[in-house]
């Protein structure tokens, strides 16, 4: 099955406009323009993008001690390099983050040394009552528990080179948003983790679509998110799926942008039926909701 036709790589190319100087920060080197947002909120997802008139012999993008190589499209005879990346509002904390950028061209070699300010975001609070055993698992589960959380770190971690994925994000379901991104929550009297993800209004049984195009990377039943899927979009792009009633497709198949990939429900840690939705960016899991509202270029400024 082909991953993406050239309409769709021409269409993503098409979508990283120009942004005026007032909006992001862009700098020319040498025939290549730097575009980066100066300034990004805890948790939000953003975008680095870099354009030459030459071929690029090679990229490198170091953010939050992660180093990758960003795929390279081509536009109106340029060559333009996009990276997608955020931060996580369980471990960040606002200051200045390091954003490193080497691009070699024609023999010659760039490097832009920079800072992103991440500012900080206050989150809503939440209380919840939920079975004792949902909250504070029984010593049965612990080694079960372990297992799923080594290979959804693995399947969070998961970087492919080809980037299959455009903005803006495909909504997985119709549904309001019934929680945020980065709600504090209290179950039963004690603070949690804050949720790193939005939870969609889904009835049981709830058609539940892929926001991208992209890889099934697991397909598995977790004691707390329940039937959870994650789907590799490439570049370090993953997205997560969870509380799931049944699943449509299969670790390996590869899935369209839009189509149906399971059913919404209520397994695992849930109070009722709905679509929990996570988003990982190199490794950080960023607040989904840029990427369904914004165009490329705003995710740049």
């Amino acid at each position: 099955m082909r991953i993406r036709s050239c309409t769709a790589v021409l269409f993503t190319c098409l979508m990283i406009t120009a942004v005026s100087l007032a909006e992001t920060n862009i700098e020319n080197k040498e025939a290549m323009v730097l575009a980066y947002p100066k300034q990004v909120g805890m948790g939000q997802p953003f975008l680095v993008r870099l354009t030459s008139v030459q071929v690029f012999d090679r990229i490198l993008v170091r953010w939050m001690d992660r180093e990758f190589v960003p795929s390279v499209s081509q536009w109106n005879g340029r060559h333009v390099a996009i990276a997608m990346l955020g931060t996580d509002v369980l471990t960040i904390k606002p200051g200045r983050q390091e954003l490193l950028i080497r691009a070699w061209a024609g023999g010659k070699e760039s490097v832009w040394q920079r800072s992103v300010l991440i500012v900080g975001r206050t989150y809503p609070r939440q209380a919840l009552s939920l079975p004792s055993k949902m909250v504070t698992p029984p010593t049965v589960e612990l080694e079960r528990i372990k297992a799923e959380r080594t290979r959804t770190q693995k399947a969070k971690n998961t970087w492919s080179d080809q980037r299959l994925w455009r903005l803006p994000f495909h909504r997985p379901v119709e549904g309001k948003y019934t929680s945020v991104y980065g709600l504090r929550r209290v179950l039963n009297g004690k603070p949690k983790n804050p949720h790193r993800g939005v939870d969609f209004r889904a009835p049981r049984g709830t058609a539940v679509e892929a926001v991208a195009d992209g890889r099934v990377l697991l397909a598995e039943s977790h004691y707390y998110a329940g039937n959870s899927m994650y789907i590799d979009h490439g570049n370090g792009v993953v997205s997560l799926y969870f509380h799931l009633s049944r699943f449509d497709v299969s670790q390996g198949d590869i899935v369209k942008k839009g189509e149906i990939i399971g059913r919404s429900g209520s397994t695992g840690r849930a109070t009722g039926p709905h679509l929990h939705l996570s988003i990982s960016v190199q490794g950080q899991l960023v607040d989904p909701v840029p990427l369904f509202e914004e165009a490329s270029d705003q995710l740049l400024r």
